[in-house]
């Protein structure tokens, strides 16, 4: 009875975990060897014999019959007068087997078999959990959002596997609700303890490129290759493709008609602004197609800084610096290039570090990381405009435009 209700301890998972027969009967062979080293010292001379399917159990110890009085190990060895009480007729030096009742090894034993079992199979499960998804990272999964705190989200899978998505791996506009289904892709896998922690990131240029590899039937295919996406998650993104056919185009291919396609990914995405581009190993012509949807007249490059100066018309520079600045850093991030963008066909201009005088350096500085360099180039903008690309109050962006207009007179 009592090996039946230690069984029982493990059904309680085996039909949840799906742990196959031979791992399950390796667990339980080593949970009782386990107790009776700790009983006998030694379990070398130890049948067990499991059926889990049933619920049987059987430990059987051999021994050697010796003459009485001559036992020296009493694991090893048994009296004749001890063995003659199991099988009349046994003599010296034959071998004794002899069933092992689990009441034999004591009540504190059996609880601590029962609660080594239990270990043991969560320990097997967590192991087991952490294989399956290291081999899933930089894969798209789908989670149910169970539980949503302040700094993250906890989802749950099918088989009830808690993945933890953080705030800092979630676009800036994700909402969710309770139940929802979320997507993204597996980003690491630590063992935490004895635990499994499984992050999910919607954030990473990865799950990017594999939501365009389930979107894009060509790219799932192998006809077109992604060759570099970089993002701004929620804001705008850049994807490099190129094709293995000459006969098809990469960046129609993964458009659409009307945007049919790409349409899907960016609902995803938060509506972040995705742009697709033709990969080519020409450097000035690919500096050229990542700053879309600007129109450049042409790209001066040097290899050993890694640095691109970028001429365009004036009426181009706001599109080539794009929104907040993000088309032009996204251009860099994707080429690998630093680019400095410079306006052609403009007369009379002069360098913003020309009023240090009356405009502090500072203040220089947050109109040049959004590429605005000089006098014109800062006035082309209007306020409102400047404020929201800038992290400068509005009172200082007027009096700078002030100062800038006396300059030219405007």
């Amino acid at each position: 009875m009592e090996n039946l209700a230690l069984i029982d301890s493990f059904s309680e998972f085996k039909d949840d975990k799906l742990i196959d027969r031979v791992t399950l009967m390796a667990i339980l062979e080593e949970v009782f060897r386990n107790a009776l080293r700790k009983k006998y010292g030694s379990d070398d001379n130890f049948d067990i014999i499991v059926n889990p399917d049933k619920g049987d159990l059987e430990i059987w110890r051999n021994r050697i019959v010796v003459a009485d009085g001559e036992v020296e190990d009493p694991n090893q060895e048994i009296e004749l007068t001890e063995a003659r009480k199991i099988e009349p007729d046994f003599e010296v030096g034959e071998d004794v087997s002899e069933e092992v009742k689990l009441v034999d090894l004591g009540r504190r034993a059996i609880l601590a078999l029962r609660q080594n079992l239990i270990s043991k199979i969560h320990e097997h499960d967590n192991t087991t959990i952490y294989k399956q998804f290291k081999d899933l990272i930089g894969e798209i999964y789908t989670a149910e959002v169970h539980h949503i705190r302040h700094r993250v989200v906890i989802l749950l899978d099918d088989e009830g596997n808690e993945i933890v998505l953080p705030k800092d791996k979630q676009i800036p506009s994700d909402f969710f609700r309770k139940g929802e289904n979320v997507r993204g892709i597996i980003d690491s896998v630590e063992l935490k303890g004895s635990k499994p922690a499984i992050i999910m990131s919607r954030t990473s240029p990865v799950f990017l490129e594999k939501l365009f590899e389930q979107e894009i039937p060509e790219i799932f295919d192998g006809l077109i290759s992604v060759k570099k996406v970089v993002r701004i998650p929620g804001e705008k993104a850049k994807v490099a493709v190129d094709s293995y056919d000459d006969r098809i185009d990469p960046v129609g291919a993964c458009v659409g008609m009307k945007g049919s396609r790409i349409h899907g990914i960016v609902r995803e995405l938060g509506n972040e602004n995705i742009d697709v581009i033709n990969y080519t190993g020409n450097t000035q012509l690919y500096i050229t197609r990542a700053l879309s949807p600007a129109r450049v007249n042409s790209v001066s490059i040097n290899d050993e800084t890694k640095r691109a100066q970028v001429y365009l018309q004036p009426d181009e520079v706001s599109k080539a610096i794009g929104k907040g600045g993000f088309n032009i850093r996204l251009a860099g991030f994707l080429t690998g290039y630093e680019i400095d963008v410079y306006r052609e066909g403009v007369e009379e201009d002069v360098e913003l570090t020309e009023f240090a005088d009356e405009i502090d350096m500072w203040i220089v500085e947050e109109f040049k990381k959004i590429g605005l360099d000089t006098a014109k180039s800062v006035l082309e903008l209007d306020v409102d405009d400047l404020v929201k690309r800038t992290d400068l109050e509005e009172e200082t962006v007027q009096e700078v435009v002030r100062i800038l207009r006396e300059e030219f007179d405007e």
